[in-house]
């Protein structure tokens, strides 16, 4: 099960008939994120296997993961926020049942993404789940 954020966004972008209106919506949602410190922007946090640069600062508040990213791109930005609202808050468990590439499908990314940006979606997601994975 998404996360109540994630739902929401699912009902949004089904409101939103054109993808240039979804695009629009995914680009303001980064915008609207806050911007990942510049201390925590090391190769350590660097995901590889984007096209541009993609950082992804992942913590633990207790049994909840917490993840902070950050992109040069403005629709990858977005992506991060989409992300955010689909792992935030759970458990590594949790994390790791969740069927992000199903989950995203319901937005219908896979079929408007470019390659290159699906590319670096999944190495987001293959990060985020390495992370729960290890803790």
């Amino acid at each position: 099960m998404a996360q109540a954020g994630f739902e929401q966004l699912v009902g949004d972008f089904e409101f939103l008939e054109d993808w240039e209106d979804r695009y629009r919506m995914v680009i303001e949602m980064g915008r609207d994120m806050a911007a990942l410190p510049e201390a925590l922007k090391v190769p350590a946090t660097k995901v590889e296997g984007c096209a541009s640069q993609v950082w992804l600062h992942v913590t633990w508040d207790g049994p909840r993961l917490r993840f902070q990213g950050e992109s040069d791109a403005m629709i990858v930005r977005g992506l991060i926020a989409v992300l955010h609202r689909l792992y935030d808050g759970l458990s590594a468990q949790e994390v790791l049942a969740t069927d992000a590439r199903a989950e995203l499908g319901r937005l219908g990314l896979n079929e408007h993404l470019s390659a290159q940006r699906s590319n670096g979606l999944r190495a987001m997601v293959e990060r985020i789940r390495a992370e729960a994975d290890a803790a």
